[in-house]
């Protein structure tokens, strides 16, 4: 995570939550940083975790909502997620394919998933540009 921060172009400050255990240890975060699809700026809702002893318990949900909530508030069109299928679809994600949105690297066509938070001026399609942070 230190890359990104480092990184002007990924780094969207403010748009990190973290939800804390009783024991003020952290139980979950979420992340949003800037992307592109070829030139349309994006956000992609990474890097996102839960420690193993939280899991199922409501804190990932917790910080994945936060920061969608806020990518809304914010105004961004579109957030991809390259993450498990059983899980982002009740976020409303569905598969990136559909719109013609993929990556430049080799993944399973149900786990690279968009959100669309606004569509109104037609949402674009073509290759998912990452910040050099995420080395890919």
């Amino acid at each position: 995570m230190d890359a990104l921060r480092l990184d002007g172009a990924a780094w969207l400050p403010g748009t990190s939550y973290v939800a804390e255990a009783a024991d003020g240890t952290v139980a979950a975060y979420a992340l949003l940083t800037r992307c592109h699809v070829e030139d349309v700026p994006a956000v992609a809702l990474a890097p996102v975790a839960v420690a193993p002893e939280h899991q199922r318990k409501g804190a990932g949900q917790a910080v994945v909502r936060a920061v969608l909530d806020l990518a809304r508030v914010r105004g961004e069109r579109l957030v991809l997620v390259l993450g498990h299928p059983g899980y982002y679809p009740r976020f409303s994600f569905e598969p990136a394919s559909r719109y013609g949105i993929r990556p430049t690297f080799e993944v399973a066509d149900e786990a690279m998933m968009v959100l669309v938070l606004d569509g109104s001026g037609g949402v674009p399609h073509g290759t998912i540009r990452y910040p050099a942070a995420f080395g890919v």
